[in-house]
């Protein structure tokens, strides 16, 4: 097997194997899912290549796969959330892998190509790179792939143009569109990862700062909750008018990015967009702001705008690299504007991931189950969004009521 893989190093495998040890007990519905899956192996004879953040909790989501019968390739959807250990570890449990922190671009495509050389049936993606590179340069894998589940925003928006665009070719499960991913993960998860990278990388204090958060989709929901909850003054700036008037309404402030920029001590992207902050905001901002993306890919802050800005640069922390413009002001990019949260930390929080890997698992299930789905982007059905919400309360002892038979008739009637 360690042929056939291309880590850093197997002799991490028993660090990464305690990683790994210390997530399963604070994954419960994940642990009934693997209990599930090895019993029904609904991936017997089946290869799965999974593109995810590869740390600890995806590693759970790999082994589980595994255990459900499948083949099981990985590769980083990020080279700066790769924790080499845990892939290593991953490789020591059988399971090939295609990664490793800090790869440069061209290795970072060299492993996706060398994932793909695998021949999946079937895929999880995350952002939408083993998708795009399907369709784009391994074209000869399109009639191989049965079908595929997708957890981010931003990868959601990639699959919908290719669908609207006529061009995707085999079925794919939206996965963030489920209610137990976008308002657990995406706000609860993202707000403490983000402040987690944040506080953790600059050992600042966030209290009395002045903060702007760049989106308020579900995921600036969350990181606009814990800004205040830390005692932020925090801004949001919107393109859409009805998100705008939620954050006012939620007792948040609501400016352009352009007016922002003048008075903001930290800067946060979360759009799934490029260039939101770009050379115009760069000439605006204070000595000492702070920058820092929680979008999936590096393009939210402009850093080609930004080394023009600079005369000069250096790294004064790990994951700090500072700017220094003509005029003498600093301004600081956390993270090479990679996804902070991952790149500078350790993601999001267990219990909340346990969640979103369940649907991502039972999302694979259901390709499995139905095998001759269209070719289109498809919700998480209801059933599953329900089951995974409700072994949820079950591992916390939680119990919630039922609607009586004479409920459900007045519910369904438009006669009473």
């Amino acid at each position: 097997m360690k042929d056939m893989s291309s880590i850093k190093d197997l002799g991490l495998a028993p660090e990464g194997q305690r990683k790994i040890d210390w997530v399963k007990p604070f994954m419960p519905v994940l642990n009934s899912i693997y209990e599930q899956f090895q019993q029904q192996q609904p991936f017997a004879g089946k290869k799965v290549v999974l593109c995810l953040h590869l740390e600890a909790k995806t590693a759970y989501l790999a082994l589980t796969i595994q255990a459900g019968g499948g083949d099981v390739t990985v590769v980083a959807s990020n080279p700066l959330s790769t924790q080499d250990d845990v892939v290593a570890a991953l490789v020591a449990n059988g399971i090939r892998a295609h990664a490793w922190y800090g790869a440069s671009d061209k290795e970072y495509v060299e492993h996706i190509h060398q994932a793909l050389d695998f021949e999946p049936d079937y895929i999880i993606d995350d952002g939408g790179d083993l998708v795009s590179t399907i369709h784009r340069e391994r074209t000869e894998l399109l009639d191989k792939v049965l079908g595929g589940a997708e957890e981010t925003t931003t990868g959601i928006l990639r699959l919908k143009a290719m669908e609207q665009d006529g061009q995707l070719k085999f079925p794919m499960v939206a996965v963030n569109d489920a209610r137990c991913k976008y308002l657990f993960d995406n706000r609860y998860g993202t707000g403490q990862s983000v402040w987690d990278a944040i506080m953790r990388t600059t050992n600042l204090v966030i209290a009395g700062k002045t903060v702007c958060i760049i989106g308020y989709g579900w995921c600036g929901k969350g990181v606009a909750l814990r800004a205040r909850g830390l005692g932020a003054k925090t801004i949001i700036c919107e393109i859409d008018p009805v998100k705008a008037n939620e954050a006012w309404m939620d007792g948040l402030s609501v400016m352009s990015m352009k007016q922002a920029a003048k008075i903001a001590d930290i800067f946060i992207t979360v759009t799934g967009n490029k260039n939101v902050i770009n050379k115009e905001h760069f000439s605006l901002m204070k000595n000492g702001a702070v920058l820092a993306n929680a979008g999936h890919f590096d393009v939210e802050i402009s850093k080609p705008d930004l080394a023009n800005f600079a005369t000069s640069r250096r790294n004064v922390r790990p994951n700090i690299e500072e700017y220094i413009g003509k005029d003498g002001r600093r301004i600081y990019l956390l993270a090479d504007g990679r996804l902070v949260n991952l790149a500078a930390g350790d993601g999001h929080p267990i219990e909340v991931m346990d969640m979103s890997f369940a649907l991502q698992a039972l999302a694979l299930e259901y390709l499995a189950r139905n095998p001759r789905l269209d070719n289109h982007v498809y919700s998480v059905p209801t059933e599953i969004d329900n089951k995974v919400a409700s072994m949820r309360l079950r591992s916390l002892g939680l119990e919630i009521d039922q609607l009586t038979p004479e409920q459900e008739r007045y519910l369904a009637s438009w006669q009473e």
